[in-house]
């Protein structure tokens, strides 16, 4: 049964869609298959075996630990998106976890020597792979630059806006979010304080911009986050 999923999951990620049908199948042999419940750890950057994961269903965020000790919400993860050993190298110096957001997620893994084998013996999947690590690392980049240039409610409001785009279910100008983040998680990904955050929330809500719920965020319209004032 295992079996089965793997191979429909691989097939219908963008990035093994170049591979055959003998080939997916062979892939199939190397991928490990799990499933975790809200607020499992699903990998340390710390950890021995080093792995590559695909998430093919839930949402995941990756923290960030700084030399302090503090904790800032470096990414969050979605359903086709790959987190782990992305550049293929062992960095000692980063400290960073994931940690499982949504009621259940379902997740592919390699480890990374095998992942990096299947690599050179295909050097197309190279090519797309290099092509989606690299953009993954722009938007992180980008994100830090928003984070460093902005203030906090303008981080919010972009934030929010990215979130609607990207996982949003539109009808006209109004949106509507599962919400699967605490105000303390959001809090993290703009780099301010929980309390910071809700007071920018309830802001938002008293202006008309959102309807916030524990299990869904309604923007009633979604244009009046593309300005922070």
């Amino acid at each position: 049964m295992y079996d089965d999923l793997k191979y429909w999951y691989l097939r219908d990620h963008k990035l093994f869609r170049i591979l055959s049908f003998s080939q997916i199948r062979q892939l199939c042999i190397i991928t490990g298959f799990k499933k975790a419940a809200k607020g499992d750890i699903i990998y340390f950057s710390s950890s021995d075996v080093p792995r590559i994961f695909l998430l093919k269903r839930g949402a995941i965020k990756i923290v960030s630990i700084d030399e302090n000790g503090d904790e800032t919400i470096k990414d969050i993860i979605q359903k086709g998106d790959l987190f782990g050993e992305l550049t293929l190298e062992t960095d000692k110096q980063l400290n960073e976890y994931a940690k499982v957001l949504s009621d259940e997620v379902s997740i592919c893994s390699f480890l990374m020597s095998d992942f990096e084998n299947l690599l050179l013996k295909n050097p197309g999947l190279a090519l797309s792979y290099t092509k989606f690590v690299g953009l993954k690392m722009k938007r992180i980049r980008n994100n830090y630059s928003n984070l460093i240039s902005k203030d906090a409610k303008t981080r919010l409001y972009q934030f929010l806006k990215d979130w609607a785009e990207r996982e949003g279910v539109a009808d006209g100008l109004k949106v509507s979010i599962e919400n699967y983040l605490t105000q303390h998680d959001i809090g993290q990904i703009i780099c301010t304080s929980r309390q910071t955050a809700t007071q920018l929330l309830n802001e938002m809500e008293a202006d008309g911009k959102i309807i916030y719920g524990r299990k869904e965020i309604i923007i009633p319209d979604v244009t009046a986050l593309s300005v922070s004032n």
